[in-house]
């Protein structure tokens, strides 16, 4: 374990891990909202102009590396990681974290096989780190207010949801790549997945999905798009459709329960 250095404030002293398209819109920015609990104190990146110019902007001194990512979780000056890079790299790098004591916050999806996923977890039980993976919708104000009225009985019971998620994605882009954990389930489908999980608060224990592809290039890799049906405990049943080759679309629905009429 790496001693930390010693200081007067209880923030989270973080490193952030990667620095593409989600640290730079999402990740990066957010720091600002976070000052009563957490401080911006690393970046960590591959590319020599974008550690240059982001520790600039953002008044981060200690920038990294990959090759030199060790050096940064020695440093004592983090408390944790968090990992915005391509989903094949989060396992390497949690462990990493892990072993030397830092907490772990990971982008979705955790990893990229279940195994992954199981060794990223044992590996933080063991070093007695926390692992969590950075899903913000579980925070956000409407999902709490759903998840509110749908407890205190207001709607009824409910019984089946259905939801849509889909975008256009560019050729090229690291999301149409197979082995770098690319494909719609991964991406944008884990947010209909969830969502169905915690309306109805239960783990699905059948799963039937379907893939499609209309035979455009960009998808020799991964599927167009994927449909799928899943049952709850209680026979309710949620459904929904991802795509990366459909108009942008996010639209979720929750059905309830109701007595006929006579």
């Amino acid at each position: 374990m790496v001693k930390r250095k010693e200081r007067n404030d209880e923030k989270i002293r973080y490193a952030v891990v990667g620095l593409g398209y989600i640290a730079q819109t999402a990740v990066l920015p957010a720091f600002a909202h976070a000052r009563q609990n957490s401080e911006l104190v690393a970046l960590v990146s591959g590319d020599r102009v974008k550690r240059s110019r982001l520790g600039r902007q953002y008044r981060v001194t200690s920038t990294y590396s990959y090759e030199e990512f060790p050096d940064c979780l020695r440093s004592g000056e983090i408390d944790a990681v968090y990992i915005a890079l391509p989903n094949d790299m989060h396992r390497a790098v949690a462990e990493s974290a892990a072993r030397a004591g830092v907490h772990v916050l990971c982008e979705k999806p955790l990893a990229v096989t279940e195994a992954d996923c199981a060794a990223m977890i044992d590996t933080a039980d063991r070093n007695g780190v926390k692992l969590m993976t950075a899903y913000r919708l579980h925070f956000d104000p409407a999902n709490l207010s759903a998840i509110e009225v749908i407890k205190s009985g207001k709607i009824g019971e409910p019984r089946y949801f259905n939801s849509s998620f889909s975008m256009q994605v560019k050729a090229g882009n690291i999301r149409l790549q197979h082995q770098r954990g690319g494909g719609t389930l991964y991406d944008i489908g884990i947010y209909c997945i969830n969502a169905a999980r915690y309306l109805f608060r239960e783990e699905p224990v059948e799963v039937f999905a379907m893939p499609g592809n209309g035979g455009d290039a960009r998808f020799g890799e991964v599927e167009e798009s994927m449909s799928a049906i899943l049952r709850f405990p209680g026979d309710r049943l949620a459904s929904f459709t991802c795509s990366f080759g459909a108009a942008d679309v996010s639209t979720p629905r929750l059905i309830r329960a109701q007595t006929p009429s006579r």
